[in-house]
């Protein structure tokens, strides 16, 4: 999701006050069929109940050519944004990484429906690439700050790759959003 997605934040989105906006930014480059990606669920479920509103998760697409479907799976998350249940669509999605391997596109549609989200409206978008652009970017900003793999976290200017290993990387970024929003009290 991108900078410019109206509700690719986690958190608050863009149109608060300045003073309710998030102080600390983590963007994280995902794939939607990525096993390391689930893995690390758990930690971005820990970092929003820790921060709340402190820290803002943008969820940043990063698809694999490995993986077959993960470019359709970012399209169809894109569109979860425009339907206002990103972040819900993301987790049912990364939950079921084996069905999005099986089942393709119909998996990520059903996944849709599942969620009271408009199946036919996914469907669509789909099949007309609308959401083509936004992914792209993403990718190509990833590239261009040396994301070579998923997850990889950016706080603070600094990149934490996790593709080999989870470990200890929510407790690294804990200590930059710490520092961060200490520096700005």
């Amino acid at each position: 999701m991108s900078d410019s997605s109206p509700a690719a934040s986690v958190s608050a989105d863009a149109s608060t006050s300045p003073s309710a906006r998030p102080a600390v930014v983590l963007d994280v480059w995902c794939e939607l069929q990525c096993p390391d990606c689930r893995s690390a669920l758990g930690d971005l479920r820990l970092l929003r109940e820790r921060y709340g509103d402190r820290l803002e998760l943008r969820l940043r697409h990063f698809p694999l050519e490995k993986h077959k479907h993960s470019f359709a799976a970012a399209q169809a998350a894109e569109e979860a944004v425009e339907q206002g249940k990103a972040w819900e669509y993301v987790e049912a999605v990364l939950g079921r990484v084996e069905e999005l391997d099986r089942e393709g596109e119909p998996f990520l549609v059903d996944t849709a429906r599942e969620l009271g989200l408009d199946a036919e409206e996914f469907d669509t978008a789909l099949i007309d690439g609308r959401h083509i652009l936004i992914v792209d970017a993403d990718q190509a900003e990833g590239k261009a700050i040396g994301v070579t793999g998923t997850p990889t976290y950016v706080i603070g200017g600094e990149r934490l790759d996790g593709g080999k290993s989870q470990e200890g990387l929510r407790e690294r970024v804990e200590e930059i959003a710490d520092r961060l929003l200490a520096e700005r009290e």
